[in-house]
């Protein structure tokens, strides 16, 4: 465990498409609660001074200037889907403001994906503008150390797809999952924190539903659980208030407080 705390902040809730949906004119879409405005799924871990953060979305840029994020330590993906990655070139201003490297952490498919979607940033070519200055670092399910803080790779199935979640000292984020495998489980228990996949209350072949995920924070036990990757089906207010004690919905800007001295 970190000597001192974890700080999570949410800086996308949403589905892969956000919340306003484009050309929608439903309740949630046009709602006044600012928790139904949901930019696309990510974290910021941050710790002892450093962040890490977990996916680069399309919003990215949107999410840490909202944020006031001033410095990006790391990366880790959790899969390679467009709103999971796309936003990986906007970690340019944090190589200027720091020089050096960003270490990114990913499978090896995953990272196979992200070398594809972004030739320029990994061909040895010469460049002629900027490119994102990355260190890239294929993992695997074993533990990894960034920034102090041990991180271990969950696998979960999203669809017909591996792909991972992680844990973090007493939390977890899982984000786009259908099935969380029982040896999963099994690295999920004593979490305070645990976020997860609820798109909405109808299934879907890809993603977790409410029912599904209420079942599954209520089997692992967690303190406080977290559903994340929201679409427009779900209004906040309405949803939350449907839920068990001890679940919520997460909303973009939560910021929780995990860990630290007993």
């Amino acid at each position: 465990m970190p000597e001192r705390p974890l700080k999570i902040t949410v800086l996308g809730s949403g589905t892969s498409v956000g919340v306003p949906t484009i050309g929608c004119h439903c309740a949630v879409c046009t709602s006044t609660d600012p928790r139904d405005n949901r930019l696309r799924p990510s974290i910021l871990v941050s710790y002892d001074g450093r962040n890490i953060l977990i996916d680069t979305t399309p919003d990215f840029r949107a999410q840490a200037l909202r944020a006031h994020m001033e410095r990006l330590d790391a990366v880790l993906f959790t899969h390679s889907h467009a709103d999971h990655i796309m936003g990986l070139d906007d970690v340019r201003p944090f190589n200027f403001r720091q020089g050096g490297q960003i270490p990114i952490y990913a499978a090896p498919a995953t990272m196979a994906a992200i070398r594809r979607a972004f030739p320029y940033i990994f061909d040895c070519g010469k460049k002629e503008s900027n490119v994102p200055q990355l260190d890239a670092r294929e993992i695997g399910e074993e533990p990894f150390e960034v920034c102090g803080v041990e991180f271990q790779a969950v696998p979960i199935q999203h669809g017909s797809q591996t792909i991972y979640g992680f844990r973090f000292g007493e939390a977890a984020y899982l984000t786009d999952h259908s099935d969380i495998p029982e040896d999963s489980m099994g690295r999920l228990r004593g979490l305070d924190v645990l976020f997860l996949d609820a798109l909405r209350y109808k299934p879907h072949p890809t993603h977790s539903t409410v029912d599904r995920s209420v079942k599954t924070a209520q089997a692992l036990g967690a303190r406080r659980a977290f559903f994340t990757h929201i679409c427009h089906d779900l209004g906040h207010a309405r949803a939350e208030s449907l839920l068990p004690p001890g679940i919520r919905l997460a909303y973009d800007g939560l910021e929780l407080t995990v860990g630290g001295p007993a």
